[in-house]
């Protein structure tokens, strides 16, 4: 399994450039890790040969959340739900994603 975890820097609001700076680099750091370290052990054998590519993004509050942005296996999609939400991400919710899938 190919783990991709991409860092969105656009965000649905638009902090002061100093607090923006150190953000993106807080949610590329998280999202290089997400794929580095806590999601290694899906890049192993024994898993299927499909993507899993997850979304990092900041809420309005500012709290990292995360989306699973292809379809994966369901024990796959729980176990990616689980550890973000051990990591304290919460689940990414809006219909935005929606629409960048149905144009790309």
């Amino acid at each position: 399994m190919i783990v991709t975890v991409l860092a969105i820097l656009e965000t649905d609001f638009v902090p002061q450039k100093n607090l923006a700076k150190i953000m993106n680099e807080r949610l590329e750091r998280a999202a290089k890790e997400l794929q580095q370290v806590h999601l290694k052990t899906l890049s192993g054998s024994g898993f299927s040969t499909d993507d899993l590519i997850v979304y990092l993004s900041y809420n309005p509050k500012f709290k990292i959340r995360f989306r699973v942005v292809n379809d994966v296996p369901s024990d796959v999609e729980y176990f990616v739900n689980e550890l973000c939400a051990r990591l304290g991400y919460m689940p990414w919710k809006t219909a935005l994603l929606e629409r960048i899938n149905l144009l790309g």
